[in-house]
């Protein structure tokens, strides 16, 4: 007799399902950070020496379109699986995508490089949003190693960026960068192969779509999709034969205003056409708070493939004897302490719990900014340097990322159980819906920001990375401060508990 998935225990004390979805993930984020770490390196690479000769605010904008257009187009991916495939299909369709995607990549030539990147936004979003949902689905709803299920997922997301920036760096400086684009698609095949072998372990997970539409509705619903993707493939056919003029700065500028128009028109409407009561709206006033804080939060962690990135290219001693660090190992860094961190953040919590200190949500996020932006004063001093002429040493950019991933885990894994918490029951999975919007916006931000980074002038870089620390802590003490209201309207949610 099968043993019941929500009874399996062969996994660590979990379902074997987990295995699989955690595995896929893995590699699936080996391949995503392993290609996103080289990005705007690869962009502004001179054209003699392989790369795509690009300005740096070209490079960022794009580099922000490409990792904000991820996040968005989650949203769309969700609902495909939702109500026409399941997220079975939606997991193995999008990694497969995910997969022509850096194959494509790997092909010298800068129409293939852009064609790529369209097909692993595309492929992402079908199945970032989905197998995520599906690790939940492997439990009932009161079994208690729901957590832990998701602590252990979150830890396989961080072994395949660590396994990404390893191979997909060590490849870029030995190899090229089309070798370390084809190790990603090397990545995500292996992803795929696992998940089909084990496919076994999750069935009748998110098989058929949660709510079937009607045989005329999906008619559209393919309809409306076949009729983007041929309006994708004509505005790039057009952008490369010149028929339309593309500007990425001006575009990234237009997209990022466009989708904080869509956040506030969603969130308006649940706020003031959702049949809200007087508690259900405090406690959205203070989620929208924490949806800012994510927003500027992400503006300014998403430097590090960017602007920090290059940093770490062109004013950072990589030398160490006869080896040489590749850029694309600093950004590991995040990884590595977050696997160490974790914990210790996990017991924080419950121990201050347990002693009744708890602070509420906003001013936990407010801290969390607060502190990334202390890691832009190490780059204001470390900028200083390197304006001098010196070549600045590693632990540096490693402080900075260490502090950006403190201020992470203050904010990223806190926001979440905000939205969770605080959204009106029968909107939760939209309210989550919009919050990924925030990331979103924020890294659209931090393209634009990074911009104005010129390799060539180094001597304004302290200057920008003041900016930087200037306005994430500003918006941060003014959390704090609005966080004394925000708080009370928080505590309205263990109401419903």
């Amino acid at each position: 007799m099968q043993t019941k998935i929500s009874e399996d225990t062969r996994f660590f004390g979990h379902p074997m399902g987990l295995m699989t979805l955690a595995g896929t993930e893995m590699w699936e984020r080996m391949s995503y950070y392993g290609m996103r770490a080289l990005l705007v390196l690869f962009m502004i690479l001179a054209l003699e020496e392989g790369g795509l000769g690009m300005t740096m605010a070209v490079a960022s904008a794009i580099y922000g379109l490409y990792t904000g257009s991820v996040y968005f187009f989650g949203l769309p991916g969700g609902w495909i699986a939702d109500r026409l495939i399941g997220g079975q299909k939606a997991v193995f369709y999008g990694g497969f995508i995910i997969m022509i995607g850096h194959i494509i990549l790997a092909i010298p030539s800068e129409s293939s490089f852009f064609i790529g990147l369209i097909f692993v936004v595309l492929g992402t979003g079908l199945l970032k949003p989905n197998i995520g949902a599906m690790v939940g689905q492997l439990y009932s709803s009161t079994d208690v190693r729901r957590d832990s299920a998701y602590t252990i997922y979150y830890m396989g997301i961080n072994i395949g960026s660590l396994i990404g920036y390893g191979v997909c760096g060590w490849l870029q400086v030995n190899m090229g960068y089309h070798w370390a684009f084809g190790a990603a698609a090397v990545g995500m095949g292996v992803g795929l192969i696992q998940y089909k072998l084990t496919a076994k372990n999750i069935e009748g997970i998110s098989d058929k779509p949660v709510v079937a539409l009607s045989e005329q509705a999906t008619k559209i619903a393919y309809s409306v999709i076949v009729a983007f993707l041929v309006g994708v493939a004509a505005i790039t056919f057009m952008i490369f034969t010149g028929v339309i003029e593309f500007n990425p700065v001006i575009v990234a500028q237009y997209v990022a205003i466009a989708i904080t128009v869509i956040f506030l028109i969603y969130f308006g409407y649940i706020f003031f056409r959702g049949k809200l009561d007087s508690d259900e709206k405090r406690r959205m006033g203070a989620l929208f708070l924490i949806c800012l804080a994510s927003t500027c939060f992400w503006a300014g962690f998403e430097q590090a493939g960017s602007s920090l990135n290059v940093f770490g290219l062109e004013y950072t001693q990589r030398m160490v004897g006869t080896f040489e660090i590749p850029p694309a190992w600093f950004q590991s860094a995040n990884s590595i302490f977050i696997i160490i961190l974790s914990p210790f953040f996990a017991y924080m919590w419950m121990a201050l719990g347990k002693r009744m200190i708890e602070p509420s949500y906003s001013v936990k996020c407010a801290v969390g900014l607060i502190i990334m932006a202390t890691g832009f004063i190490v780059m204001f001093f470390a900028a200083q340097l390197a304006a001098s002429g010196l070549k600045v040493a590693p632990y540096w950019l490693v402080a900075t990322y260490f502090l950006h991933t403190v201020g992470e885990l203050w904010l990223s894994p806190v926001a979440l159980s905000a939205v969770s918490k605080l959204s009106p029951k029968r909107f939760a999975g939209q309210m989550m819906g919009v919050f990924v919007l925030t990331y979103s916006m924020g890294s659209i931000i931090a393209g634009i920001f990074a911009g104005k980074f010129d390799p060539e002038k180094v001597d304004q870089m302290p200057g920008l990375y003041l900016q930087i620390t200037y306005f994430s802590v500003a918006i941060g003490i003014v959390l704090l401060l609005i966080s004394m209201k925000t708080g009370k309207w928080e505590k309205l949610a263990e109401k419903e508990a």
